[in-house]
């Protein structure tokens, strides 16, 4: 075809209303990034892979291998001195979850609409609460538990798991609050709703994506709490399973690798079925316009 052709075909693929699509020649920046992100990735992803092939594999060791499938891995965890532990996270991490979500939403809608004074200093100290170490508070933490008799309680360990989980999610809900018009409440006043009935009935509908954000990141750092449990509640018939899997390493002198890699698996299902169960919802972007017309 000659470049005079070549041209005809263009003009009659722009009458057609057709716009030709001219990728960008691969860069040395692009594919240098792009090696870098794969290797990352299958650093990351390696020790997923050897924890789901131990779990099916009758010699389990430190090596990744073709396993000699087996069930018996999972056959073996399967009594209460195991999956007890399991519970005793559910617990904490589920009642963690709702004290911490619920003050977040009230405490963050107060401050994204209300008047409060110095609000800017308790945004900002709110902030810096975030960023502490759980490990500068533990000590202090531990002596008040001791001076009130709350050692040992699984109540009261997760509701210092829900206090240290608070200051940021009331930042990450205060964001969400602020997305939503304003014009909305205002109308809703003027039909004489009160502020908790707004709160209810048009602010958590809308925020529905940012509590659910707030819940899953509440609920994976207490199910995944470790020191938090080990310092304040020594009664073995509680330990999560965060512990739980450290035992394993220590209980025996070789630690049964296929049934420490079955137990990490189920300690994981909790926290993927959370996210699976909210992914339709996060998938969503907020929608407001619609609520503004009429």
């Amino acid at each position: 075809m000659s470049a005079v052709e070549r041209h005809d075909a263009s003009l009659e693929l722009d009458d057609q209303g057709l716009v030709p699509v001219r990728y960008p020649r691969a860069s040395a920046g692009g594919v240098a990034a792009n090696v870098c992100l794969g290797i990352f990735g299958a650093l990351f992803a390696t020790p997923l892979l050897w924890m789901v092939l131990s779990s099916v594999d009758a010699h389990a060791s430190w090596s990744i291998h073709v396993p000699t499938l087996t069930l018996g891995n999972y056959s073996a965890l399967m009594h209460e001195a195991t999956l007890r532990p399991l519970w005793n996270s559910m617990y904490l991490a589920g009642l963690s979850t709702i004290v911490t979500t619920v003050l977040a939403v009230m405490s963050a809608y107060v401050l994204s609409r209300s008047h409060v004074p110095l609000k800017r200093t308790f945004l900002f100290f709110i902030l810096f609460a975030s960023g502490l170490p759980v490990t500068m508070v533990i000590v202090p933490t531990y002596e008040l538990f001791t001076s009130l008799n709350w050692l040992n309680s699984q109540f009261w360990t997760s509701m210092f798991l829900a206090a240290s989980s608070l200051p940021f999610a009331i930042w990450l809900m205060k964001n969400f609050i602020d997305a939503v018009p304003e014009e909305l409440e205002e109308s809703a006043g003027l039909e004489g709703a009160s502020s908790m009935r707004i709160l209810v009935r048009i602010i958590i509908p809308l925020t529905i994506p940012g509590i659910g954000v707030t819940a899953i990141v509440t609920f994976i750092n207490s199910w995944g709490a470790f020191l938090v449990p080990f310092v304040l509640n020594s009664n073995p018939e509680n330990t999560p399973a965060s512990i739980a899997v450290y035992n394993f390493l220590s209980a025996f002198t070789t630690p049964k690798f296929g049934e420490l890699a079955a137990y990490s698996l189920l300690f994981s299902v909790p926290v993927l079925a959370l996210y699976l169960a909210m992914a339709r919802r996060l998938s969503g972007a907020f929608s407001f316009g619609g609520s503004l017309k009429g």
